[in-house]
């Protein structure tokens, strides 16, 4: 699967890609003021209001999508698990569904690793392209620290150099610019404390909290809270139960890159389609996996279908840091995982 540019190839296409950025067709419009904390809107549509609580007057509505400038943080003291509201134009919106993002370019490389590598995204989100016998067609918008697995650099619909992806799920490539995505190097996920034994790391998560918390020789060394799968009387129609089981599990299944959702080829951004969920860490057979989380930032209450959403950076700590290991050169290229007996969880109510 390596793909190589030539030099020539290579310096033509880098020195006009920084050139067209500004004017790229592939990602969101962000505004002048570059300086701003920006976050994403990350549902169908939140509400704007007037103060910083759900009872103001609703100035305005903001969709999907939409990136916003924050010009202030607001801690309202409400609700307690998360009280955090940003005050944008017009007004404020709570943090939940806005999830912070950032715009950092990045140079391509000149060639992929045979076997592919990983990358995070590093815009807001940028336009995944489908190349079909017609042309190239919009599919996936991909979200700012998704992780993909790279397999390719070639010309882009725009004559800029692009990376072609690999999709697990589908068993199919796409493509989309290499300025959006920082390719991560190996280093940035070797094993954390690979020296104590299996018997000495287990991990606990509190149901009714919604805190989990890991130890090595009883020692504690990480904690923080979580959101776990929300309960619903209606049973999915998959059969599995939205609320996260309780009882005794081991990691069982690492992949830092997964495409969860329907599985449709779609460009719908309402649809169910969440490709490169980053940092996934499985522990039944169901699919039941803590993972990081692009599309909301609502963490100390349940918000998931079964899972146990992290915060994208502390998914990464923990992806590191349980059993088996995964470093770079031992996930799977084709199934994008690393399988094994690992790190003991005892989840309580």
């Amino acid at each position: 699967m390596n793909e190589k540019l030539s030099r020539r190839d290579f310096l033509k296409l880098t020195g006009t890609a920084l050139g067209g950025l500004a004017f790229s067709p592939y990602l969101p419009p962000v505004t002048e003021f570059e300086d701003s904390a920006l976050v994403r809107v990350s549902t169908t549509a939140i509400s704007v209001h007037s103060m910083p609580n759900d009872e103001s007057r609703i100035v305005r509505q903001v969709y999907r999508d939409e990136i916003l400038p924050v010009y202030e943080e607001v801690n309202s003291g409400s609700p307690g698990y998360n009280p955090i509201w940003y005050r944008v134009w017009g007004g404020f919106v709570h943090r939940a569904r806005t999830p912070k993002v950032q715009v950092r370019y990045n140079a391509p490389v000149l060639s992929i690793r045979e076997n592919g590598q990983l990358a995070e995204v590093t815009v807001p989100y940028t336009q995944a392209m489908l190349v079909r016998k017609a042309g190239w067609e919009p599919l996936y918008r991909l979200y700012y620290e998704t992780v993909h697995w790279v397999v390719g650099i070639e010309q882009g619909p725009d004559g800029l150099p692009w990376y072609r992806l690999f999709d697990e799920l589908l068993d199919i490539t796409y493509n989309v610019p290499t300025s959006h995505m920082r390719l991560i190097p190996d280093e940035e996920i070797t094993p954390l404390s690979p020296e104590v034994p299996w018997e000495e790391k287990r991990v606990e998560v509190s149901l009714a909290t919604q805190v989990m918390t890991c130890y090595e020789n009883d020692q504690m060394v990480f904690q923080t809270n979580i959101a776990s799968g929300r309960f619903d009387s209606v049973i999915p129609a998959n059969g599995i139960p939205t609320r996260t089981p309780a009882g005794k599990f081991n990691v069982s299944v690492k992949m830092p890159s997964k495409h969860m959702g329907d599985g449709n080829l779609a460009a719908d951004i309402e649809a169910y389609e969440l490709a490169g969920v980053p940092w996934t860490v499985f522990f039944t057979p169901q699919g039941h996996a803590f993972h990081g989380t692009y599309w909301h930032d609502n963490f100390g209450v349940p918000m998931s279908s079964g899972c146990i959403n992290m915060r994208n950076h502390e998914a990464k700590w923990f992806f590191r840091w349980c059993l088996p290991s995964a470093g770079a050169d031992e996930i799977h290229p084709g199934t994008l995982d690393k399988k094994g007996y690992g790190t003991p969880i005892l989840i309580t109510n």
